[in-house]
């Protein structure tokens, strides 16, 4: 990737932003159900998927900078850089390395504990640790709105998660699990402290984040195995193709973008979007069953993040 600097789209509306946050979260609840498609159909694992997810997000993105780059005007082509070297190397590998923790540690954690605990410690835990850093960090603050939505949504998780499946605790899994919300907190953080400026491309970022996710967990996947072995390899490639293009690299491209506006507790609870996108798949498209804990949590979960994003409408508007 080129070190020529693009000037970035400064002052993202904030209703667009939450609407590319809502694709975001409900694009990777999709991937779950991709994931466990290709688990069923071949022996590919966590890992090796994790690798092939960032690879192909990483060629697509590179793609689109360079069909970027030759559309853009010469004459906006080549500006003064937009950000200091030393905070775009920050940019680049905080965010790189957040991605691989991220998903590395809630792959291990739900293979440790189980996908019911894994999932309510990683999702869960993320919000309360956002909301605290983004308190100490850029003097963020809930309010008291937001703190009863932010209880209703881990409360919807809650619910939607664990209602009906008996969850086995190991307290490996549930370290793993807090690795992986740490993580995933401090690419959130990250995002919203450095984008605060309006400074910063959601392309690039992301597109060098899927090159150190990809880097990171090649060794381990390389053990896995990278090539599935499977009677049904156009499926699983037409999976893995979806998987990169749409939750991968759309989704994060969008999340990146949508994360530097809205504050911080808001876009961890908007993501709580993804469990609930993924019950409504597993309901209509694997033939799950239709439970009442799962419409409880979904509609605990889309009341707190309707709430939220009202509320982060507000003010918007009270700051204009």
């Amino acid at each position: 990737m080129s070190n020529v600097s693009y000037a970035p789209a400064v002052s993202l509306p904030v209703g667009r932003s939450l609407l590319f946050l809502i694709f975001a979260g409900v694009a990777w609840g999709t991937a779950g159900a991709a994931a466990s498609l290709v688990f069923r159909v071949s022996d590919l694992g966590p890992l090796a998927l994790s690798f092939w997810r960032c690879a192909g997000g990483l060629v697509l993105l590179l793609g689109a900078l360079a069909l970027r780059a030759r559309r853009t005007p010469v004459a906006r082509r080549f500006v003064a850089p937009v950000e200091p070297r030393r905070r775009r190397l920050l940019r680049i590998l905080g965010t790189g390395i957040g991605l691989t923790l991220f998903q590395s540690a809630y792959f291990a954690a739900v293979q440790a504990t189980g996908l019911a605990v894994g999932t309510v410690v990683t999702l869960g835990a993320g919000p309360v640790l956002i909301a605290v850093g983004a308190r100490l960090t850029m003097g963020e603050r809930l309010g008291r709105g937001g703190v009863v939505a932010v209880t209703g949504a881990l409360a919807g998780l809650f619910v939607l998660v664990l209602g009906g499946e008996s969850g086995t605790v190991r307290p490996v899994g549930v370290a793993l699990a807090l690795l992986s919300a740490a993580g995933y907190a401090a690419i959130t953080l990250l995002t919203r402290w450095l984008g605060r400026d309006g400074s910063g491309d959601s392309l690039a970022t992301t597109a060098w984040a899927f090159a150190i996710g990809a880097v990171g967990p090649l060794p381990i996947a390389l053990a896995e195995g990278l090539l599935p072995h499977t009677a049904d390899l156009g499926q699983v490639v037409w999976l893995l193709t979806y998987v990169a293009a749409v939750p991968t690299a759309l989704a994060y491209a969008l999340y990146f973008a949508g994360a530097a506006v809205v504050r911080s507790a808001t876009v961890s609870v908007i993501m709580l979007l993804e469990p609930v996108s993924a019950a409504v798949i597993a309901v209509t498209a694997l033939d799950e069953r239709l439970t009442a804990a799962t419409v409880v949590g979904t509609a605990l979960l889309l009341t707190a993040v309707a709430g939220l994003a009202v509320a982060e409408t507000r003010v918007a508007v009270g700051r204009g």
